[in-house]
This record gives structure tokens, C-alpha cells and sequence, in this order.
């Protein structure tokens, strides 16, 4: 129910745009989130926003690299990615968590719809 796009290969110190859509479903009064997965680690937190889009909260570290925000009109998640390294590259997913009106999550059991996940490698 939920699609990613915006993933693909960028030189370090470069950006990325990604975007989440909900797409049988609405997520307006759900939290959502960002999450990666790096080869050959376990998946973990990157961002999430609140349902209301007032709070936002990263992981250290991407905080003051990457910008989350949400369109609730269009239904949909961004996560702009600047000054990009190596260290971020992986398989990014979005998440919504299925409880209404829910605080930010920093686990994945926390939230119940993913996407497929679409892959960002950062390399020269």
C-alpha cells in the first residue's frame, strides 16, 4: 500500500530526493517513517514525522543532512537527502504506523505498511 520512488546511484556529497505514496489508502492521521537497510546489517531507523507533520525526528546520523516532510493533500512522504556518503547507502522503505494519531516510532515493529523499498547507492 505504500510505493517509493526516487532512489538511484549519486556521487558522494551529492542528493536525493525520495517519495512515499499510499496507494489503495490514506496514512493522514498515521506516523510515518523512513527506514534503511544497509547489505549485510539489520534494518534501522532514518526519519519518521508525526501524523500532524508538526514533529520530526532523525537518526544522529542524518540529522541536519536529510529533511522529511509530508503532503497530506497528495498523500505522500519525502525524504530530501543531501551531502550524501557511502555510509548512506542501502535500501530505503517507508513505513506507516496502522495505530491513528500515533507518536514517532524508532522501531520497525512499531509500524505496520512498507513499501518495496527502492535502492540508493552513493559512489564515485
Amino acid at each position: 500500500q505504500l510505493v517509493e520512488s526516487g532512489g538511484g546511484l549519486v556521487q558522494p556529497g551529492g542528493s536525493l530526493r525520495l517519495s512515499c505514496v499510499g496507494s489503495r489508502r490514506g496514512f493522514s492521521l498515521n506516523a510515518m517513517a523512513w527506514f534503511r537497510q544497509a547489505p549485510g546489517k539489520e534494518r534501522e531507523f532514518v526519519s519518521g514525522i508525526s501524523w500532524s507533520g508538526t514533529y520530526t525526528y532523525y537518526s544522529d546520523s542524518v540529522r541536519g543532512r536529510f529533511t522529511i516532510s509530508r503532503d497530506k493533500t497528495n498523500n505522500t512522504v519525502d525524504l530530501q537527502m543531501n551531502a550524501l556518503t557511502s555510509e548512506d547507502t542501502g535500501v530505503y522503505y517507508c513505513a506507516a504506523d496502522g495505530r491513528r494519531w500515533s507518536t514517532i516510532g524508532i522501531s520497525a515493529k512499531e509500524y505496520d505498511y512498507w513499501g518495496q523499498g527502492t535502492q540508493v547507492t552513493v559512489s564515485s
